[in-house]
């Protein structure tokens, strides 16, 4: 009888059998990442080691560096001024902005100009009440003027007749060809000190509302110029036959007072006297009409148009007030004469 001898397959050594053709590989994944980590916390710990002052040092030198290429890049003929646009011009000549902003930008080029500056520049020329400016890249400028408003013409000491604005700024003198205005300002202060801007600016101020107002009333054609040397005692030259008389007005109530004056004015010229007035005092709400000889006065009551006589005063009421005044001189010198021969 034969043994039956069974024999055994030979596996590998740790006993598994034999993977099936579909079955999938699997890769040692946990390795590699352990690798990376090892490795990034070697950098960091090496990075801990280096100096502060080495990291300092690094970013300075990178400034540096972005510094120099900044420069370099602005002042490049890429940035340099090309075309500079002007608007908002009319009295000024855009040849005069051009040229200030040429000036300024010639070495900076578009990209580095100091705007501010080149605005504050700006708004000194003449006419120029506000300026911006803005970079048109990589090599245009941008001004936009706001120009000044000629509002009062002023009489200077020297007798030019010069414009200003609102904000008692000097603009150029009165051309031929200008647009006469109604009447003028006197009392102009010319010194080159804060306080006379000032000043000068109240009499702006004043002088508008009494254009204002006396354009309301329809005074403005009768009166010359306007002194306003004292803002608390105006004073009204007129125009026409009668520019050699002054109103005296005062302080307050200057329209309904300058009318006043006018109507006493208008009424007195129908006597003797009216050649004879060089001005009316209406500063204590009653007219005081002062003749030519200085020292002959008369008074008017608010409402009278006759004046009442006062010292030295010539009558209202004597129509030839001024004959006896001439008569009374022409006795005077004949008694003089008399008293010579003698």
């Amino acid at each position: 009888m034969r043994e039956q001898v069974v024999s055994q397959k030979v596996g590998n050594r740790s006993g598994l059998g034999s993977r099936s053709k579909g079955a999938v590989t699997q890769k040692p994944v946990r390795r590699d990442r352990d690798t990376q980590v090892t490795i990034a916390a070697r950098l960091r710990g090496f990075v801990g080691y280096v100096p502060s002052a080495l990291k300092i040092g690094l970013l300075v030198v990178i400034a540096v560096l972005a510094l120099l290429g900044y420069r370099a890049a602005a002042s490049a003929s890429f940035f340099q001024v090309k075309t500079i646009e002007v608007a908002g011009v009319s009295r000024l000549s855009s040849e005069s902005v051009v040229a200030a902003v040429r000036r300024e930008v010639s070495e900076t080029g578009v990209w580095r100009a100091d705007l501010s500056a080149l605005n504050a520049h700006l708004e000194k020329l003449p006419w120029v009440k506000t300026a911006v400016v803005t970079r048109v890249l990589p090599n245009g400028i941008r001004v936009r003027i706001t120009e000044r408003e000629p509002r009062v013409v002023v009489r200077t000491s020297e007798g030019k007749f010069i414009w200003v604005d609102e904000d008692a700024v000097v603009l150029s003198e009165m051309q031929p060809r200008d647009q006469m205005p109604t009447f003028f300002l006197r009392g102009w202060n010319e010194d080159a000190v804060a306080t006379a801007k000032t000043e000068n600016i109240g009499r702006v101020k004043k002088f508008l509302q009494l254009q204002t107002d006396w354009n309301a009333l329809g005074l403005s054609e009768r009166v010359s110029e306007v002194n306003l040397i004292d803002t608390r005692d105006v004073r009204a030259q007129l125009a026409g036959d009668d520019s050699q008389i002054e109103i005296r007005l005062g302080a307050e109530d200057l329209g309904e007072r300058l009318k006043k004056a006018l109507s006493v004015l208008d009424s007195q010229r129908q006597t003797s006297r009216g050649p004879l007035i060089s001005y009316i005092d209406f500063t204590q709400g009653k007219a005081i009409v002062g003749l030519v000889s200085g020292t002959h006065v008369s008074e008017v009551s608010e409402g009278s148009a006759e004046p009442s006589e006062t010292n030295n005063a010539v009558p209202a009421s004597s129509g030839t007030a001024a004959k006896n005044v001439k008569d009374t001189k022409g006795r005077n010198q004949n008694k003089k004469t008399d008293q010579k021969r003698t």
